[in-house]
């Protein structure tokens, strides 16, 4: 984390409360699947977060899931570049149909202030690829590429004839319960109670 040992009182609870919410494993399955479809390696002495500080990597993840979506990937180390790449890189998703709502803050990943979030962004980006053609073997364009996360549940809407309807509303749902057959026979509400003294 980005200020370790600075973080004092509030900001420190803060900072150990987002921290506690990282899934090393939610990392690796995330890594593996960049490192599967943007065709490129994480460094493995450096951390999750800061191979992904710079988003040159996120780019390259981009554009291949949107070819030349970003056309300029910067390679400087002027943190406002870096933080451009990483505005484009969520322009790209976002237009790409990840929901705004799970969209990540750039400060979130360049000053690693909460990596729950770019993770939790990764997997909405993996759950939306599960319906473009890309991922779906009985598509022309199928990639062969890994999925992330789980796939979305698609609406399975019924049509019921008239009839259907009539014989369905007839039924007491076992959930909803009986009073057939039901009385109070056998129970003694409201007897005295004896108190010895």
């Amino acid at each position: 984390m980005a200020n370790k040992g600075y973080a004092y009182g509030l900001s420190a609870d803060v900072a150990r409360k987002i921290a506690g919410k990282r899934d090393p494993a939610k990392e690796k399955e995330v890594q593996d699947w960049i490192q599967a479809i943007a065709e490129v390696e994480f460094d493995a002495k450096k951390s999750f977060e800061e191979n992904l500080k710079n988003g040159m990597i996120l780019c390259k993840l981009a554009n291949k899931l949107v070819p030349k979506g970003i056309k300029k990937i910067s390679d400087s180390n002027m943190p406002f570049k870096l933080m451009e790449n990483i505005q484009n890189f969520l322009t790209v998703v976002e237009k790409y149909g990840v929901p705004k709502t799970d969209l990540f803050q750039t400060v979130d990943l360049f000053e690693a202030s909460n990596i729950p979030a770019v993770t939790a962004t990764l997997f909405a980006l993996g759950r939306v690829c599960h319906s473009k053609p890309d991922f779906d073997e009985s598509s022309p364009s199928y990639k062969n590429w890994p999925t992330l996360g789980p796939k979305p549940s698609a609406e399975n809407k019924r049509e019921f004839d008239e009839q259907t309807l009539i014989e369905g509303k007839k039924i007491i749902g076992i959930q909803a319960g009986t009073n057939k057959m039901a009385s109070q026979s056998g129970q003694s509400f409201g007897g005295r109670r004896q108190v010895n003294k």
